[in-house]
């Protein structure tokens, strides 16, 4: 259960490493639960984070989807997403958190990281079942990256490095893309928008408002997003605002009026009308559901 006098915790890599890093934490799963308890509760990270099971039970939810926990299961999370967790019994596996800063030195390509279909924010791309001899190689990875962090020496940090992309690349070759292809991510203008979105949801919920940034025609770009995202483009921009409603509103120490406020809706009564359609559930309805869950 959330504590209602509490606002959900933004959490950040030196608060939960015991490798004494800003921008890298390496942990053996159970060696990470016992030492923060508290992350049951709905949190977000600063950073980029990832889970692999290998052995307990229970379920986990990403931006309010709920996945029950699977042996080989693995799961990617980036900045600002928000989590739970609901385990049973005794939990063993690997937890990875880096900040988007931690491949800049390394990489030419600063989006680099966007390459990877698990790493693109969107929940259903993120959760992967990965099979017996596919798990093995990841596990064998991950042992690896254990054995690294507790070395020293000022080759360590690109060892690490080249570890952890090891692990994206085995995981992007040898699973197969069942949410969907990495068109979006290899389409200039579609991946554009996607960022557009995400830096400028607030202020601007029109497709022409993008269309103008991105030097293209509203149709041209409905017809992208249908193609490469298969919804049109307001679909795409009213999916983010309404991800970002549920975020605030499980923020106990806001009510529903400062969270439309925040989101630049004209009035409480406007924000909840939209919440309504495209959430079938009232803005109080979904927090206290939340709250009691």
């Amino acid at each position: 259960m959330l504590n209602r006098h509490t606002a959900i915790p933004r959490l950040d890599i030196c608060t939960l490493s015991d490798y004494k890093e800003d921008d890298l934490m390496i942990s053996r799963l159970s060696d990470y639960l016992r030492d923060h308890q508290n992350l049951i509760f709905p949190h977000r990270h600063s950073f980029y984070h990832l889970v692999f099971f290998t052995d307990g039970e229970g379920r986990h939810t990403i931006d309010f989807q709920s996945f029950d926990v699977k042996r080989n299961q693995i799961y990617f999370m980036v900045p600002g997403q928000v989590h739970a967790w609901h385990f049973e019994g005794e939990m063993k596996g690997f937890v990875i958190n880096f900040s988007g800063t931690f491949f800049q030195s390394f990489l030419l390509r600063p989006d680099y990281l966007e390459s990877f279909s698990f790493l693109d924010g969107v929940t259903e791309d993120a959760v992967l079942n990965l099979d017996n001899a596919l798990a093995g190689d990841v596990k064998g990875l991950f042992e690896a990256l254990i054995t690294q962090s507790e070395r020293d020496g000022n080759m360590q940090i690109d060892m690490i490095r080249l570890i952890l992309l090891q692990i994206f690349i085995t995981i992007e070759q040898g699973h197969p893309h069942s949410s969907r292809l990495l068109v979006p991510l290899q389409n200039a203008v579609v991946r554009s928008f996607l960022k557009l979105i995400e830096a400028h949801f607030v202020n601007k919920r029109l497709p022409g408002d993008y269309a103008e940034l991105l030097n293209v025609s509203p149709n041209h770009l409905n017809a992208l997003a249908k193609e490469h995202l298969g919804k049109q483009a307001g679909e795409v921009i009213r999916e983010r605002v309404l991800l970002e409603a549920k975020r605030l509103l499980i923020m106990p120490e806001l009510t529903v009026a400062e969270v439309a406020y925040r989101l630049n809706f004209n009035d409480n009564s406007y924000f909840t009308r939209f919440f309504r359609k495209y959430a079938g559930i009232t803005p109080e309805a979904f927090r206290l559901n939340s709250i009691s869950n």
